[in-house]
């Protein structure tokens, strides 16, 4: 078999499953609609704001903004800064293994 062949197969068997991802991605916004409405219209309805969970550290404040590497300050194994970081996990969304 030529390289060529080979390699364009290749790109083929990629763009077959680059299609399966995009089909998969529009399903899940399809399933995903009516939850993601339903808290829209509860914000709506309450007049609700960002959630503050605690105020000290940057991280702790707001989970859906929160930049994920600045919980580690200046590298992964240094110490926690302030309190709240020990106190507050993370999203359950993160901690999901399915």
């Amino acid at each position: 078999m030529r390289k060529s062949t080979t390699f364009l197969t290749f790109i083929l068997l990629l763009t077959i499953l680059m299609g399966f991802a995009f089909a998969h991605a529009r399903a899940r916004q399809r399933a995903d609609m009516p939850r993601l409405q339903r808290s829209a219209d509860l914000v709506r309805l309450f007049e609700l704001t960002d959630l503050c969970l605690f105020t000290d550290a940057q991280y702790t404040r707001h989970p859906a903004v929160s930049v994920r590497h600045t919980a580690f300050q200046d590298h992964p194994l240094s110490f926690e800064h302030f309190p709240s970081g020990s106190l507050s996990g993370p999203p359950p969304h993160l901690m999901n293994h399915e």
